[in-house]
């Protein structure tokens, strides 16, 4: 065993003339990308979408709008594919700025999305939008990494930010704004869970322990 228990690796120059670790014992090659074949029930979209495009182009009314959002706001949400962000909160294009990832959950890099936002244009207000039926709930951020490491044979940096609670999980978030250096306007932060059944926004309570 190598250093901290890891299988022992032994190093050779892949046919890109880089070097790639070979762990012994598991067979894999770090340093080379693994990729899955598609699945029998996936087909490409991009084809139809670009054509979609062009009747998009043809009833285009968004020309002139502001490059700073109009409601000076910014919205932080999963990306969840049954949550239309606009449509849910009455929004119009150009109205405010619309951050997402897994979970809706702020990272280091939802901070930096924020930080653009509003020191560059502007936005004053923050919405966190969680959801119930998450798929990160569904699993943990350990066993999740383990099934990453098995696999490709690196365990992510990364943190997954699994969460067992949504309502939990938006007062994280709505504590890291408040605590982070970079958020230069924290009057106006409220977070909130989607029903992804109703449909209906719920708004959370800030953390008791971290409002000022």
């Amino acid at each position: 065993m190598s250093e901290r228990g890891s299988p022992p690796a032994s190093m050779a120059i892949g046919l890109t003339g880089n070097p790639e670790v070979l762990i012994l014992g598991k067979g894999y090659l770090l340093g080379k990308n693994r990729t899955m074949p598609s699945t029998p029930d996936f087909s490409p979209n991009t084809d139809e979408l670009v054509a979609n495009n062009s009747q998009f182009v043809a009833n285009f009314r968004d020309a002139g709008l502001a490059l700073a959002p109009r409601r000076h706001l910014a919205v932080v949400a999963c990306m969840d594919s049954r949550m239309d962000i606009f449509q849910m909160l009455g929004l119009a294009h150009g109205d405010a700025h619309i951050i997402r990832n897994a979970g809706g959950v702020v990272t280091d890099d939802v901070i930096r999305s924020l930080v653009v936002s509003q020191r560059l244009l502007n936005t004053q207000e923050i919405i966190l939008i969680h959801h119930t039926n998450c798929g990160l709930q569904t699993i943990s951020d350990d066993g999740f990494k383990k099934q990453i490491e098995d696999d490709c044979g690196i365990r992510p940096s990364w943190a997954i930010e699994a969460f067992t609670d949504p309502y939990d999980s938006v007062r994280q978030s709505m504590n890291r704004l408040g605590h982070s250096p970079f958020v230069i306007f924290k009057d106006h932060i409220r977070g909130f869970v989607y029903d992804v059944e109703t449909g209906q926004l719920l708004e959370v309570d800030s953390d008791s322990r971290h409002v000022p």
